[in-house]
């Protein structure tokens, strides 16, 4: 079967740092707005889901425990096939991820996180 345009890639696409010659060997790229990066349907033409996951605290971590972090982020993203498109954004602390839709596919994706990156927390809409 042949690779997707969309497929997820090896690396996590990481905004929010000053482009530096070492950050950008490293895959840290300076922001453009999400919605031009962002897939909205896959090769098939279906539609994408999105959700986000904030992980509090990440940019004030030193840089080492950062990339930890972040590979782990990386790691659990590429354990799912599902998965289309993530983008983390340090400034805010914010993971943003496409992904192809399969019914709890976003709960399976936010409860793997959270085991691998406890701190981070699913975004969703506040219920009484």
């Amino acid at each position: 079967m042949p690779k997707s345009p969309w497929a997820y890639r090896s690396r996590l696409v990481v905004h929010g740092r000053p482009q530096t010659p070492r950050s950008a060997a490293q895959g840290l790229e300076p922001g453009c707005p999400l919605y031009e990066r962002v897939p909205t349907r896959d090769e098939a033409g279906h539609l994408l889901g999105d959700f986000m996951m904030l992980i509090p605290g990440l940019k004030e971590r030193p840089g080492a425990e950062c990339r930890l972090i972040i590979s782990r982020v990386d790691r659990v993203l590429k354990a799912f096939p599902e998965v289309v498109f993530a983008d983390m954004n340090l400034r805010l602390n914010l993971l943003w991820v496409s992904v192809r839709a399969r019914p709890g596919v976003i709960l399976d994706i936010a409860c793997c996180m959270k085991f691998h990156v406890p701190e981070a927390m699913l975004v969703g809409p506040k219920t009484s």
